[in-house]
């Protein structure tokens, strides 16, 4: 059975800023792409993001949208890469809090991995979700109100959550799915 073109007509907004762990960027959005959806990097400004790969400078990105000026309404779900640096900028931004919000409000699938859930800790998101992450951030997504597992991937409702690159080969399936 081929994924290809399943998610024509899809619009996915990819909220990241600099640091984003470049591997869980690059590889769902090209897994996005060849299932046929459209994505926008929304990011907290014009230009272009740095990735990392761990702790060190990978290539850039170009962002498509401003998040204070991209309406969450023209998009069908969110993914929120992870890193180190990326989810706590995004977390610090109001716009980026609120952009989040709009999609769990509206029921739109919201899939994140490795640090990326910080930003749904820091947007009241994760009361009495239950999910995964990078395992170093177990305890402040315990201490916003979620179940923590240690599991290659967790799916709570419009929420679908991994713990980092090493379990991609689990996270794609269920990103396209839930998109």
């Amino acid at each position: 059975m081929s994924n290809t073109r399943r998610l024509s007509g899809r619009k996915i907004a990819v909220l990241a800023a600099d640091g984003f762990e470049k591997v869980e960027l690059v590889v769902p959005l090209r897994a996005l792409q060849l299932a046929g959806a459209k994505a926008d990097i929304v990011s907290l400004r014009k230009g272009r993001i740095r990735g990392v790969n761990l702790h060190m400078p990978a290539s850039r990105v170009g962002v498509d949208k401003v998040v204070s000026d991209t309406d969450p309404d023209a998009y069908d779900g969110l993914l929120l890469p992870g890193g180190f640096i990326n989810p706590d900028l995004l977390r610090q931004s109001a716009a980026a809090r609120e952009f989040v919000r709009a999609f769990d409000r509206s029921g739109k699938p919201i899939v994140t991995l490795c640090h990326g859930p910080w930003v749904l800790a820091s947007a009241g998101l994760l009361a009495g979700r239950t999910l995964t992450s990078w395992p170093g951030i177990r305890d402040d997504l315990v201490n916003a109100g979620a179940t923590w597992l240690d599991r290659e991937v967790v799916r709570d409702r419009n929420l679908v959550t991994s713990r980092g690159p090493q379990d991609l080969r689990a996270f794609l399936p269920a990103m396209l799915d839930i998109f």
